[in-house]
């Protein structure tokens, strides 16, 4: 077991009809956190980092942290540029070797989406790396705390879908059907209908981002309707702040700050853990 690629990974989740949980991560606690519960749970894992969040690091010195990380562990591990907006932050993950890049040309019009697509497929396929797009848009951002909702004509179509896959060769597709990025504003309802209809046009494993809000059940109807990949961030990011908050209270703030890091890891574990039972299960078309 090892740092994989993200196709191999999700082509087997196709086959075995279930999600691999993949989640953000910012800092070296968070990341260990992912994948000891992944460990612990003995479930493959993609640990992810958005380009916008690369201001927020050290990308010289956490990248091969991650690297290293994913190469160490004894499950499969997927290493993914997530939301990728420029060909540099493609070409510098990819030197330090992650396995897997995400390009998002979701907000442009579909030739230009498709065209930026095959040009980053034609550099991270070289590489061995594989590559996500998306193909209508999922709202809200990556960092965003206020909370969006989704604009149902920027849901995925899946005649577009189908043209997007074969002029790509794309190996995952994200799809918007009903998710955000960050907070969702209300109760989220996933068009269950035409992930269905998306999946059997194109086949290919498909991607679900923005977990935010939704719930179990919702969840693995997502996967037995198509989805091989949750992205999640948000609900494991406030996790791990709000515990590092309530230790510190309970401490009356006389603690090291090492105490707060590892309060927080503990709740990234837990948290982690209850995605990657959830997701990693076989699911009959029945179910």
């Amino acid at each position: 077991m090892s740092l994989v690629s993200l196709k191999t990974l999700l082509d087997e989740a196709n086959a075995g009809k279930y999600a691999v949980a993949a989640f953000d991560t910012l800092d070296h606690a968070s990341a260990e956190g992912v994948v000891q519960a992944a460990e612990e749970r003995r479930r493959p894992v993609i640990l992810m980092v958005t380009e916008a969040s690369f201001p927020m690091m050290d990308t010289d010195t956490f990248f091969p942290f991650l690297v290293n990380l994913a190469q160490r562990s004894t499950v499969n591990v997927a290493l993914q540029l997530d939301h990728a907006q420029s060909l540099e932050g493609v070409m510098k993950t990819i030197h330090c070797g992650f396995s897997s890049v995400m390009i998002d040309g979701s907000s442009l019009p579909i030739s230009e989406n498709i065209a930026l697509t095959k040009k980053i497929i034609e550099i991270a396929h070289a590489a061995g790396v594989s590559v996500e797009a998306e193909i209508g848009h999922v709202a809200g951002g990556e960092n965003s705390f206020e909370g969006s909702s989704v604009d149902e004509s920027m849901y995925t179509q899946p005649e577009e879908a189908v043209r997007f896959v074969e002029e790509t060769g794309v190996d995952a597709l994200a799809v918007a059907v009903g998710t955000v990025h960050g907070p969702y504003k209300g109760t989220p309802k996933l068009d269950i209908g035409r992930l269905e209809t998306i999946k059997k046009s194109v086949k290919i494993p498909l991607v679900l981002h923005g977990g935010s809000g939704v719930t179990d059940e919702d969840f693995i109807k997502a996967i037995q309707g198509g989805i091989n990949k949750i992205n999640i961030f948000t609900h494991i990011s406030r996790a791990a702040l709000m515990r590092s908050l309530d230790h510190a209270s309970q401490r009356e703030n006389k603690l090291q700050f090492a105490e707060l890091i590892l309060a927080g890891k503990k709740a990234v574990v837990e948290t982690a853990s209850m995605y990657l039972e959830l997701f990693g299960e076989k699911r009959s078309e029945t179910q």
